[in-house]
């Protein structure tokens, strides 16, 4: 088997490893305020958004996975059959493994010939070039292009990239000169405030901050080294609740997209309530297509757009931009974090006697 293949083979093999279906995390400090009377009925609640120019039924989707090998190539296909049966978007794994391995193309096209009139997003690593993100569309014509950053996974993997130097200046040259919207995602590392202001300064206008908590690349990447492990990098960045929080000044001038260890649809609604058009799901819905099966996660897709219906019924919001109105409590962690970056976490907690 050639490296690339074992890579990709190992990557969704270790995310199953690893993976925790009850774990603790920055979602759990953060509490909405229960009013008593939410004034409307669920059939009331509208779950559709838009982002990256699209239009989008559901406000979750199924985030960048897998691709690049033979048996990666079975995951896609039943990812794309679950995304086509509920009508969710979906992001193929990186593309560069088909651009490395021409052979290998056939795991990302599985995805379009799967599901021919959904919304696919093609996924490339920050660092290539103009080229091959145009090769990435074509292959599989794309509707968006997610660009993923990643460099402590980098760092850790011992195949990894050691040079970014060039990052923004490539990603900017891709974001002004290709034909899709493009998506600037994180895998896992979460965002500042910072990165988001250099990503809206080179014209990126839609940015998945996808924050820790979920899939840990940088655990799977020091499992996969043989000597001078690394495991003291497997708790670097900032968690999706915080990442968010950082995002608030550049609401309105980017579009924000939540990703990074959520566990089930209240999450989803919180990540919503602090701004995200929508949020992606990567390692919960490859578990459950891997154990489970595709007929038993489509069920439970369409059961959490219900879910989701229901919880902004409690909270009395009709659509997904008035759940930015919702009060919050934040507490903890994320509580000390805001009051050492100076955000404001009070003015959370009145948003609803404001608006």
């Amino acid at each position: 088997m050639k490296p690339m293949n074992n890579r990709k083979n190992e990557h969704v093999s270790l995310a199953e490893k690893f993976a925790k279906d009850a774990r603790k995390s920055d979602f759990d400090s953060f509490r909405f305020v229960h009013h008593s009377f939410p004034e409307m009925s669920v059939a009331d609640a509208s779950l559709s958004t838009s982002f990256a120019t699209l239009d989008m039924e559901f406000p979750f989707y199924i985030n960048a996975i897998t691709g690049g090998s033979t048996w990666t190539k079975k995951v896609n296909e039943k990812l794309a059959l679950i995304a086509r049966e509920t009508g969710i978007a979906m992001a193929t794994g990186s593309i560069s493994a088909a651009l490395k391995d021409p052979t290998v193309k056939d795991s990302f096209t599985i995805v379009r010939e799967t599901n021919p009139t959904g919304k696919i997003f093609a996924n490339l690593g920050t660092g290539q070039t103009l080229e091959n993100a145009k090769k990435a569309i074509d292959l599989i014509q794309a509707d968006a292009l997610q660009i993923h950053v990643n460099s402590p996974q980098e760092i850790v993997m011992p195949e990894g990239d050691r040079d970014f130097s060039n990052w923004l200046t490539e990603l900017e040259k891709i974001v002004q000169n290709v034909s899709v919207p493009v998506i600037v995602k994180e895998v896992g590392f979460g965002m500042s405030r910072e990165t988001i202001k250099q990503l809206s300064s080179i014209g990126v206008k839609t940015i998945d901050i996808s924050g820790q908590g979920g899939t840990n690349f940088a655990q799977i990447e020091n499992y996969r080294r043989e000597n001078e492990k690394l495991d003291y990098l497997e708790g670097w960045g900032q968690s999706t609740v915080i990442s968010l929080l950082e995002a608030q000044p550049f609401i309105g001038q980017v579009e924000l997209l939540a990703s990074g260890g959520i566990r089930n649809p209240l999450d989803i609604v919180k990540s919503l309530s602090l701004g995200a058009r929508a949020v992606g799901i990567s390692g919960l819905f490859l578990h459950m297509a891997l154990r489970e099966g595709v007929e038993a996660t489509v069920l439970e897709v369409n059961a959490w757009k219900n879910q989701i219906a229901s919880i902004m019924t409690l909270l009395g919001k009709k659509s997904i931009s008035e759940l930015t109105s919702t009060d919050i409590i934040l507490l903890g962690e994320v509580k000390d974090w805001c009051d050492l970056r100076h955000i404001d976490a009070s003015s959370f907690a009145n948003r609803s006697s404001i608006n």
